[in-house]
């Protein structure tokens, strides 16, 4: 199956070449290398308190949202819980 070429965001795992700003912006205004601009901006995450199993929502929804058909959304959101963010 076909899948976006890397980077992806280590918080919801979007290709960040689909970033529609580049990706996020760490705290001195610079361009994130690991975070998108959806969940990261100014060095902060935008959603602090959101947990793995909510992002995993969050971004089925995007995907439903785009018309991307359930099962491939869950092929997509399935290595979530892998990213750095969610690593202990």
């Amino acid at each position: 199956m076909f899948k976006p070429q890397g980077p992806y965001c280590q918080s919801c795992g979007m290709p960040l070449s689909k970033d529609k700003n580049g990706g996020g912006t760490n705290a001195d205004d610079s361009k994130s290398s690991e975070y998108c601009s959806n969940c990261y901006q100014q060095g902060k995450f935008v959603l602090p308190d959101i947990t793995v199993d909510q992002m995993k929502e969050r971004v089925r929804g995007k995907l439903k949202e785009m018309h991307i058909p359930g099962f491939i959304s869950g092929f997509f959101t399935k290595d979530i819980p892998n990213l750095k963010r969610w690593k202990p």
